[in-house]
């Protein structure tokens, strides 16, 4: 069974960074793929970044208005995923999820349904 646990979230001004970690347990896969989401006050949860991990290499994908910002990456221990946030906006206030999935994976990444594990989530708060 894959679990996550997720930590790093906190109260930052705007243009503040804040590092996320997600560190799995239960696989031993070498294809994987991580994903961070996020849910705002009265949002739907929505994709954030994900990251494809396959033998020799590893492939993020960002939605546009994280793009320039946020880095999505692995730690070399290939359980912890990391989700880097510089420049925060106000925008980007919620709760930050892990995600998980071993292949076969769902079509669209970003869609939150498509993921089959979760961590509890994360707060990310940023304001003045």
């Amino acid at each position: 069974q894959v679990q996550l646990v997720e930590s790093g979230g906190g109260s930052v001004p705007p243009g503040g960074s804040l590092r996320l970690s997600c560190v799995a347990s239960g696989w031993t896969s070498t294809r994987r793929r991580m994903g961070w989401f996020r849910q705002g006050p009265g949002k739907e949860r929505e994709g954030v970044a994900s990251i494809y991990i396959y033998p020799g290499g590893a492939t993020p994908y960002y939605i546009d208005p994280v793009k320039g910002r946020f880095t999505i990456s692995q730690d070399n221990d290939q359980k912890t995923g990391v989700l880097q946030m510089n420049n925060l906006k106000p925008e980007d206030t919620g709760m930050y999820y892990c995600a998980a999935d071993l292949p076969p994976y769902g079509g669209t990444w970003y869609a939150a349904g498509e993921w089959k594990h979760w961590g509890q989530g994360t707060q990310v708060t940023v304001s003045s």
